[in-house]
């Protein structure tokens, strides 16, 4: 990396939007050579990222996308494939029917898009109900409250997705406490929490991710962008055949449930160093 390339990662699961907003503001003020960003609310942070731009300054998201800005690439999951092949696993657990509940932060691009991706399988399945979607505000306790108030209703519901990694471990862990059995969990992310109740069969399933992925292609871009200026960071890119970078690079997602967790395990552990 050239000397003066400086990168700003906002994780959108440690969550509020307008703070995140004002930190990219405050950071643009220091006048860096570049700016990685995951959108907590794409709303929030289209107008930081304009002005920018406005500035000379190269923003990349990373992980959650703000589509309607103008920001040079996006480089993450493909999100809406991601919530098809979930709602794939969803279906398939639930024999085609049920009621379920979502666990989301929308207005988080990421989120939005997966839970598109879950509509669109489930657009083909109408015995399949949504039922409540739960604003987790990026904050598990919220998750954990709101299926303790859901598990003590007359209905508890067949299903339960989380379209962001905070919600699903304390889903699970709801559940088990109120020894409540046979409900379908398909979470999202590969914390440690998540592998451990897809070992003991309360979770389904999980996407995994590439965050690190995100991140190192993010900078290397970044870094290409401080040796080779462009004239002009605000300009139409899309439909230029001579642009510079992609308008999307994705990073993959891989379908982790019991057949290949223990793979999945085996190769975090080696990629960290580990035996």
């Amino acid at each position: 990396m050239g000397t003066g390339v400086q990168a700003s990662l906002a994780g959108p699961d440690a969550f509020d939007p307008k703070a995140e907003a004002q930190a990219f503001r405050d950071l643009m003020s220091l006048k860096p050579t570049g700016i990685l960003v995951s959108a907590g609310d794409s709303s929030d942070m289209k107008g930081p990222i304009n002005d920018a731009i406005a500035q000379g300054i190269p923003v990349i998201t990373v992980d959650s996308d703000v589509p309607d800005s103008k920001r040079l690439t996006f480089i993450g999951t493909n999100n809406y494939q991601a919530g098809v092949m979930a709602g794939h696993v969803l279906v398939e657990r639930l024999h085609g029917k049920g009621d379920i509940v979502v666990y989301s932060n929308p207005g988080q691009e990421n989120a939005d898009e997966r839970l598109r991706g879950y509509k669109s399988v489930l657009d083909s399945h109408p015995q399949i109900k949504i039922v409540r979607t739960v604003d987790v505000k990026g904050d598990p306790r919220i998750a954990f409250d709101s299926t303790e108030e859901i598990v003590k209703g007359k209905a508890i519901p067949d299903g339960f997705i989380c379209l962001v990694g905070t919600s699903c471990p304390e889903v699970a862990d709801v559940l088990d406490r109120h020894n409540i059995a046979n409900k379908v969990i398909v979470a999202m992310d590969t914390p440690s929490t998540t592998l451990d109740w897809i070992k003991k069969g309360r979770i389904a399933a999980t996407i995994s991710q590439k965050p690190y992925t995100m991140g190192q292609f993010g900078l290397i871009m970044l870094d290409a962008l401080h040796h080779y200026k462009l004239p002009s960071l605000d300009a139409n890119w899309a439909p230029d055949t001579h642009s510079p970078f992609p308008a999307f690079i994705d990073t993959g997602a891989t379908l982790i449930d019991q057949t290949n967790l223990d793979a999945f395990r085996k190769a975090q552990g080696a990629s960290a160093g580990g035996n």
